[in-house]
């Protein structure tokens, strides 16, 4: 099982839209919302890299509302 992060820029007055669509995506294991630059931070699990990043690019970039990502693959656990 291969896991990633997603950190994810929302546009002003959006982000309930936006998070209630990405937790209802296939492969998203958990989101929270949070402070700082990104307004979310999504894991993401799949069998394989290439199906989380297809995810990524193929479903949760397509929400209206989203403004950018940043993805960050996981390399290991502690």
């Amino acid at each position: 099982m291969e896991t990633l992060f997603l950190l994810v820029e929302v546009e002003v007055g959006r982000l309930d839209e936006v998070l209630r669509r990405v937790k209802a995506t296939p492969g998203v294991a958990e989101v929270q919302a949070v402070t700082g630059p990104f307004d979310l931070i999504v894991k993401l699990e799949a069998p394989h890299i290439n199906d989380a990043l297809d995810t990524v690019v193929h479903k949760i970039r397509r929400i209206p509302g989203l403004k950018s990502t940043e993805t960050l693959v996981t390399v290991g656990s502690g």
